[in-house]
């Protein structure tokens, strides 16, 4: 079940389950070392979507900030048992069809082919973040 709220609006161990995803994809599985909360989580606009399986795992994440003009999709995490099922996917079509856009978001540049296919275009160099190749994206309504 896919769920959306604002981040002061989520159970504690609910909350928990996101940010441990985060870590374990981010941090652990991409050997990235860096303080996932950032912040930004805190921030009043930001939210927090969420995939759970049938036992209440969350499975996929994404948040969303508030960048004035636009809103930034960052932090979409797929748990490694769940990916290939589309999730990450439901995420991003759910942002989109809920929001207003323009939307924002820093791809992995491997990834940038997928988010093609939502709509998303380069609109910047290739950068490296912690050893990570980035693409800057946007898409407008």
């Amino acid at each position: 079940m896919l769920h959306d709220l604002p981040t002061a609006e989520i159970p504690s161990p609910t909350l928990y389950r996101i940010l441990r995803l985060r870590s374990e994809v981010f941090v652990v599985e991409q050997a990235c070392v860096y303080l996932d909360p950032d912040g930004r989580d805190l921030e009043p606009s930001a939210r927090q979507l969420w995939i759970e399986d049938d036992d209440g795992e969350v499975v996929a994440t994404a948040r969303v900030l508030d960048e004035g003009s636009a809103r930034r999709i960052g932090r979409i995490a797929t748990a490694p048992a769940a990916r290939g099922r589309g999730l990450a996917g439901l995420l991003v079509e759910h942002v989109v069809a809920t929001t207003d856009g323009p939307w924002l978001l820093d791809a992995q540049s491997q990834l940038v082919g997928w988010y093609e296919t939502f709509g998303f275009a380069v609109v910047g160099d290739e950068y490296d973040d912690d050893g990570i190749l980035h693409t800057p994206m946007r898409r407008d309504p």
